[in-house]
């Protein structure tokens, strides 16, 4: 019984022994490709460019500013988007919106799409079968208690609060009544 161990171990070590890699390459005896040699490379130059053609004409271009400029600070969203939830609204998370939505606006209903999928400030979202301003919808995100929809140029054009579970009430931004459920 033993034997047979031994006979059937020394065949596979000649087995073995036989798969040694021995390929034939015509290209083996081709040089390689010869170094790259390095190449000088040119200074960097500096100085100030010429006044644009026309610089002549004022009314070509807006003067300079002078002194303190201020910038104003708008909300996240633009001029409008200070409406706050109602006290009663409930807290909301990106992972609770994502899917598939039912929306409700301007007398008509379609569906609404939220992804995690980034895309600038917020998350990647459409909409199907919607009119008005919710037929341009690209993007949403979470603002505090609030979710804000946004048109593919950036703009807020709805905004929803948590009502319950599985329903989100708010408004566009011309004022037309919006609501969201599954």
């Amino acid at each position: 019984m033993q034997f047979r161990y031994v006979v059937t171990g020394v065949a596979v070590a000649l087995a073995l022994a036989g798969c040694q890699r021995t390929s034939y390459s015509p290209y083996s005896n081709l040089p390689g490709p010869a170094p790259l040699q390095a190449q000088p490379v040119p200074s960097v130059q500096s100085g100030s460019l010429d006044a644009p053609a026309g610089a002549g004409d004022p009314s070509q271009f807006p003067a300079a500013p002078t002194g303190n400029t201020a910038v104003a600070s708008l909300p996240p969203g633009g001029a409008a988007a200070g409406a706050a939830p109602p006290a009663t609204a409930l807290d909301v998370t990106k992972e609770t919106m994502v899917g598939n939505w039912r929306v409700s606006s301007a007398g008509a209903t379609c569906d609404m799409f939220l992804t995690l999928t980034n895309l600038g400030s917020g998350s990647r979202g459409g909409t199907r079968g919607c009119v008005g301003e919710l037929t341009t919808m690209g993007s949403w995100e979470v603002s505090g208690k609030t979710v804000l929809f946004k048109s593919r140029a950036g703009d807020v054009i709805a905004r929803v609060y948590k009502s319950a579970d599985t329903r989100y009430d708010g408004t566009t931004q011309s004022g037309q009544p919006v609501s969201l459920s599954r």
